[in-house]
């Protein structure tokens, strides 16, 4: 790979533009709910629509680009790395609420260009393919950052999520997801009827690292290196993420400043969920969505999180680090009982609510098993407390 003058460009090699040819070629079932079909999309086909559809509503896009995982995927694929949602970033012009709703009909309505051609389409309206093959819609509208998400199912995790970006502050959490492939050269040559890539005649394309230097970020990603800056600034801090790629060997390029970050990633994650049904509900929803097919991954991924929970987190009240603690915990314990996996009781102490009639002291009708550690009678709600960590 050439660097480019600046340090944040680099060119793509042949073998990397034969993986992205690869992943933009690839068919990728949207699933619909109910008796609706499954719409079998390419990503360059349905870039193609959604571009036009917006170049006719007078929406200008200064560029399309591949980012996240997909576009390291692509960069370094022989480490292993793997990616789900496939997102796609569309560079616009936002300047009103109005050009928001542009944006979302103009999708949903390139969404009817793959139902199937016995489909009878002239009164399917765009709220009815919205409630049909929409995960999620997001919308953004602030100072800073201007821009929307429509995120389209997928049954197995591979969402293509197509971002329409104004302005955003913050593109990446980790320099190994900082990763952008600028697409618009390859999709023109999509456009030729005659075209053919091959290593003596194919365009040039350019990936950007929004970390800032593109080889220093390729060597964290070649090498399974963590790092990122200001963690503060991230929605979350960062914290699952950072859980994530602990969970899948990466190791921290610089272990001083990276104890440093966790406390960041810490305090920014309950600043944004200070209650602990919020921080539950997103736990949960990040395990839905990068943990698919990978069931035996979460229970090492929410000790790992508790872990970096229990060591970095300052900005608690002692009770309400607990209640932290033990709801993933609990998550933990979910996630074994469904693999019907039973931890060491050794390194478990469970509390539990006693039954009105345990109070009757003329009642002794259980049993305690020889060489089994007692069950501890407390007056106060049901939770687990870890002693040294399940096993």
């Amino acid at each position: 790979m050439t660097e480019d003058l600046d340090h944040r460009f680099s060119s793509l090699t042949w073998d990397q533009i034969k993986i992205l040819d690869q992943v933009l070629a690839e068919v990728i079932p949207i699933h619909g709910r109910g008796n609706f079909p499954t719409l079998d999309v390419k990503p360059k086909d349905i870039i193609r629509v959604v571009k036009e559809q917006l170049i006719e509503k007078r929406i200008n896009v200064r560029d399309i680009r591949l980012n996240g995982s997909t576009a390291s995927h692509i960069l370094v694929k022989q480490n292993g790395t793997s990616y789900k949602d496939l997102d796609i970033i569309f560079g616009v012009e936002l300047p009103s609420e109005l050009e928001f709703q542009v944006v979302k009909e103009a999708v949903l309505n390139c969404l009817l260009d793959f139902l199937p051609k016995c489909v009878n389409k002239e009164k399917i309206t765009a709220q009815t393919m919205k409630d049909a093959y929409v995960q999620k819609m997001v919308k953004v509208s602030t100072d800073h950052d201007r821009w929307s998400l429509i995120s389209l199912s997928n049954n197995s995790g591979k969402n293509v999520e197509l971002k329409f970006v104004n302005s955003l502050r913050r593109q990446f959490e980790f320099s190994v997801d900082s990763f952008q492939i600028i697409l618009d050269s390859i999709l023109n040559i999509y456009r030729a009827p005659d075209f053919k890539l091959t290593e003596d005649s194919h365009p040039t394309v350019i990936a950007e690292s929004m970390y800032g230097d593109f080889s220093e970020a390729m060597d964290h990603l070649k090498y399974k290196l963590i790092s990122t800056r200001n963690p503060e600034e991230i929605r979350g801090g960062g914290l699952l993420k950072y859980s994530n790629l602990l969970v899948r060997d990466f190791k921290p390029a610089d272990e001083a400043e990276i104890k440093s970050l966790e406390r960041y990633m810490c305090s920014r994650f309950f600043i944004d969920f200070p209650d602990v049904a919020e921080q539950q509900r997103k736990i949960e929803s990040y395990l839905r969505n990068h943990f698919i097919g990978e069931e035996k991954s979460k229970y090492d991924y929410l000790m790992t999180l508790r872990g970096v929970v229990n060591e970095s987190t300052v900005c608690l009240m002692g009770h309400e680090r607990r209640q932290t603690l033990n709801m993933i915990t609990i998550l933990a314990l979910k996630v074994l009982g469904e693999q019907n996996i039973i931890p060491n009781a050794a390194n478990v102490t469970c509390f539990y609510q006693p039954a009105p009639y345990i109070s009757d002291r003329n009642f002794s009708n259980y049993y305690v098993a020889h060489g089994q550690p007692p069950i501890v009678y407390q007056p106060y709600p049901f939770h687990i407390q870890m002693q040294s960590g399940l096993v």
